[in-house]
């Protein structure tokens, strides 16, 4: 995978190298072709406020934001059995660490389980999974959830630690989980993916 991440945050927390390997363990999990092109960037509050409101005209800062291309989608053409199975751009996940330390902190976790958990769901949105309808929200936190915790899994076999696996509740969480921690931290609990507004 080329997976290229951008700190563009100021923020000095964000690992770097774990965002790389988060992401390309869930890509290699949803079977993607190994030379699938991904972007995460990692901006400011007011950068990703103003994402928020052109692209899903909510106000406020969120936690992540994805941006899929639009011939990338679940069976498309970045799926290894696929007829021209090339490199393809997948699209971009921005992620606001700032506003995501406000939720690791309410969650009881911290910022690197809450960048990787974010990074994850940035992933399946890109690859066309999304949480519009409660059958689609249970299959994507359920999935969401199997990759982290497989990826921690996978690093412990390799003797890699990026930070502690999480044990606490608000660690693998359901949809309505991230709802009650929305309440907690207004502006997070994860949007969709951004769509331009009419």
């Amino acid at each position: 995978m080329s997976i290229e991440v951008l700190n563009e945050s100021g923020f000095a927390g964000v690992n770097e190298e774990m965002l790389v390997s988060v992401a390309s363990h869930a890509l290699g999990a949803m079977d993607i072709h190994p030379d699938a092109e991904l972007t995460i960037t990692c901006v400011d509050e007011p950068t990703i406020e103003d994402l928020h409101v052109r692209w899903l005209d909510l106000e406020g800062p969120t936690d992540v934001m994805s941006f899929p291309m639009d011939e990338i989608v679940r069976g498309g053409s970045g799926r290894p059995d696929a007829a021209d199975p090339g490199p393809s751009l997948l699209g971009d996940i921005v992620l606001c660490p700032s506003f995501a330390l406000r939720q690791a902190e309410a969650a009881g976790h911290g910022l690197g389980h809450e960048l990787a958990l974010l990074t994850v769901h940035g992933c399946l949105h890109v690859l066309g999974y999304d949480h519009a309808t409660p059958d689609d929200e249970r299959e994507m936190f359920a999935l969401q959830n199997e990759i982290l915790a497989d990826w921690y899994d996978a690093l412990s076999r390799e003797g890699v630690s990026y930070q502690p696996k999480p044990t606490g509740p608000g660690a693998f969480p359901s949809a309505a989980d991230r709802k009650a921690l929305n309440e907690q931290v207004p502006g997070g609990g994860i949007p969709a993916v951004g769509e331009p507004k009419e």
